[in-house]
């Protein structure tokens, strides 16, 4: 899945359709002539702006479809964007955030797709499907030997974003308390919920002063981190075609690869994708209830998907259809996906707050950090340096799983995303306890 969500095609490879429309694919949007897309937004947006769209989860994800291709669509064409910043994934997030920031969407369609997001599930319902289909698709055997050297590059994640941060937010005025404390934990913590939020009760707990006195301090250095994180993604994806050794193309160790074999599309067989998606996401949602252990759902999920798939106990049609499943939500939700978090997890009003130079130097610092330190221990343990930087090191700095989907679209690494969902969840709780033990040192 090395290509923009957007231009995937229905069966893996290219289909005589492909070819066919190589010559007029800037014509088309989501897979249709522009003309016919342009008919189904039209009646999409009147029917929004006089009122009458439909609402709950049609209304909300008909938008989110029509403007997030549009946009995405846009993203793509768009010299210097489409090259350096992130293309169609970060026009979608941004383009989204912008409309609710200037008032240009109506306050029934943001609240319709905030809850269609949030309690919809529908981040979720994506996220649940590409760490069942891309685990299920792995070669158990490589699967293995990864898994046991991932969180080396992690480390060197935390490492590197440490180091280089506090060197930058010396050189611009910043103490080494700020540096780490204030900027680069909230960026490695995971996101919102599973980062910022628990970090400031630690910080308030060992601190003083109240919770949310932290969090308006935590939320700037996150957002503007997640920002950095999705444009040197896109970098890190022209870097690898550049210097070809140091990438693996979506592979994260050699012999490591998403089994893309050629195979007939059913519909029979996605359903029972489905089904597999959401009954194991559902099973880490009960484990992580009732066990003792901290462990957000999607980090029990990812354990339990690779147990089934390693012990090969999983019958061949639901490994399949849990596959064909997969890539049918990525090729046709993820810009989808990506305008609903826009409108329902990015506040502009807290990107803009952040922008000062001392600020974004130092923000910038800790993602490339998390990058260098991750690429350098990725490859002592042979990992291709790209993916380990994108996975171990952005998937790190980001905004938790919100920020995986926006990381691993930019890079065009979608396949990743297990590992990416690593980074943020279990590499999340690993920041909230190193807060713990730094706040006493500093």
């Amino acid at each position: 899945m090395g290509q923009p969500a957007s231009t995937l095609s229905y069966e893996n490879g290219k289909t005589k359709e492909d070819v066919a429309d190589t010559k007029d694919r800037s014509l088309k949007i989501f897979n249709m002539p522009i003309l016919w897309f342009l008919v189904f937004a039209g009646i999409t947006l009147v029917s929004m702006y006089t009122g009458n769209l439909p609402g709950g989860m049609i209304g909300s994800l008909l938008v989110m479809m029509i403007l997030g291709e549009l946009f995405g669509w846009a993203g793509d064409r768009t010299p210097i964007v489409k090259t350096f910043l992130g293309g169609g994934a970060i026009i979608a997030i941004f383009g989204a955030a912008y409309m609710v920031y200037a008032g240009l969407l109506p306050e029934t369609t943001v609240t319709s797709m905030t809850d269609f997001m949030k309690s919809g599930g529908f981040l979720n319902f994506y996220i649940a499907a590409l760490i069942t289909g891309s685990i299920l698709g792995m070669n158990s055997k490589v699967l293995v030997k990864v898994g046991l050297r991932y969180f080396l590059p992690i480390f060197g994640a935390v490492a590197g974003a440490i180091i280089v941060a506090g060197i930058f937010g010396s050189l611009v005025g910043f103490t080494l308390k700020e540096a780490i404390l204030v900027i680069t934990m909230p960026i490695m913590g995971g996101g919102m919920g599973a980062g910022a939020v628990p970090m400031s009760q630690i910080y308030s707990e060992m601190m003083g002063n109240d919770p949310s006195y932290y969090i308006s301090m935590l939320v700037p250095a996150l957002a503007l981190g997640n920002v950095f994180a999705i444009i040197l993604a896109s970098v890190l994806d022209i870097i690898g075609k550049k210097v070809p050794s140091l990438s693996g193309n979506g592979q994260l160790m050699k012999g490591f690869t998403y089994e893309k074999t050629k195979q007939k599309y059913h519909i029979e067989k996605m359903g029972v994708g489905l089904l597999a998606a959401l009954t194991f996401f559902t099973v880490g949602t009960l484990l992580g209830s009732i066990l003792p252990l901290p462990l957000h759902p999607y980090a029990i999920m990812i354990i339990l998907v690779a147990v089934a798939k390693i012990s090969n106990i999983i019958p061949q049609n639901v490994v399949e259809g849990a596959s064909q499943w997969y890539q049918f939500v990525a090729a046709n939700w993820t810009f989808a996906l990506l305008f609903g978090i826009g409108v329902a997890y990015t506040d502009l009003n807290t990107v803009l707050e952040a922008l000062t130079l001392q600020y974004i130097l130092t923000v910038l610092g800790v993602v490339l950090g998390a990058i260098i330190g991750a690429a350098i221990l990725g490859k002592l343990v042979g990992f291709y340096p790209i993916e380990a930087a994108i996975t171990a090191g952005l998937c790190m700095a980001n905004m938790g799983g919100t920020g995986d989907v926006a990381v691993l679209s930019a890079s065009k690494r979608m396949e990743l995303m297990p590992f990416a969902q690593i980074s943020s969840r279990l590499g999340g709780a690993l920041i909230l306890l190193l807060a713990g033990l730094i706040i006493p040192l500093l």
